[in-house]
Parts: C-alpha cells; structure tokens; sequence
C-alpha cells in the first residue's frame, strides 16, 4: 500500500491539486509566468481560485500567453473584444488594468533589466521559508507585502492591493507557505 502525501489543506483534488504540488509556491524567474501570474492573482479579486484556474487556459489565450509587449499594445477594439470573451472575467476595469500593468512592467524592465530583478529583490532573491502548522496560521498580507504593493502602485500597476501582492508572492515562491507536513515544504527548503 502506498502512503498518501500530506498536502495543504487548501489543495483539494484535480486541477488544484496539481496546482499545488507543480507551481505554488515554487520559484518563478520568468518575467511572462511572473506577469501571469500577477494578472491573474488580481483577477481572483472578489473571486476562487479554483475559478481563476479554471479559466486560466481562456486567458492565456485571449492574452497572447501572456506575452508582455503585446498585451501592452493592446488598443480600445481589443479591450472590447476582450470584454466579450466569455472564457476571462469580463470586467472592464481588470482588463484594462492588463494592459497597464504590461505597460508597467515593460518600465520596469528598462529600468532594471527584468520584472524578475525586480521582484526578487524584495526577498534578497531567495525565497523567505516560514515555518506554517496550518492554512489557518498563513496571514492575509505581511509589510512586506503592503511595501512591494506601493512599490508598484506608485509605479502604475493595479491591482495590486497587499492581499493580492501576498497571494502573488506565495506563488510564484518568494515566499515558501507550504505547512511544515507538506511533502513541498521540505521539497522547497532542501533545494
């Protein structure tokens, strides 16, 4: 008989469950996955994640894969083309906010050289490891959350609120949020 692996509790079965043991939490330098991952962490507002995960292949399509120079031409006949997709949220103000973000990270990358650069600089570019007996103990937002969230308000991104910005962190790995019993946890701290 095999043992069963200890997981989050949060990861459930199916599409989560992959989510969980293949990308959450693990260390993203990519700048596109980074900037997916932003968008669609700010998607999630008012929202599951499981519905974002869900409709996270209708984004990928409807924004390019998520190709930060074309999302950042994007023009009023492709914001209300977008607005008709019924495979994305349709809500005006986080489309339009795609394409200002690209907008803000194409900034960013003349600047320092890349959005990743940039982010994981917050965390001296390795991933802050906590040590979590429960989903319950995880908070919402930390300072550094709400400094990197005015960080990138100041720079024209939005929402990017500290919640957001949190829930972004933990998963694209700056910040290790996997309970202690997690097989991933020890995965993430040994590697």
């Amino acid at each position: 008989m095999t043992e069963e692996l200890v997981r989050c509790e949060w990861s459930g079965d199916g599409q989560m469950r992959r989510y969980h043991d293949e990308e959450w939490g693990r260390p993203e330098h990519d700048d596109g996955r980074l900037f997916e991952m932003l968008i669609l962490e700010g998607a999630q507002a008012g929202l599951s994640w499981s519905t974002i995960l869900k409709k996270r292949d209708s984004y990928r399509r409807a924004f390019d894969d998520f190709t930060i120079d074309k999302v950042a031409a994007y023009g009023a006949d492709k914001v209300e083309s977008l607005l008709q997709d019924a495979g994305i949220v349709r809500n005006r103000l986080k489309v339009q906010s795609t394409i200002g973000n690209a907008i803000a990270v194409q900034k960013i990358q003349e600047e320092v050289g890349s959005f990743d650069a940039f982010l994981w600089a917050y965390v001296d570019n390795q991933p802050v490891i906590n040590q979590w007996q429960s989903i319950y103990d995880l908070p919402a937002k930390t300072p550094l959350a709400e400094q990197l969230s005015k960080d990138l308000l100041k720079r024209g991104f939005k929402f990017v609120g500290p919640t957001i910005v949190y829930s972004f962190m933990q998963a694209i790995g700056m910040v290790n949020d996997h309970i202690t019993k997690c097989f991933a946890y020890e995965e993430l701290v040994q590697s």
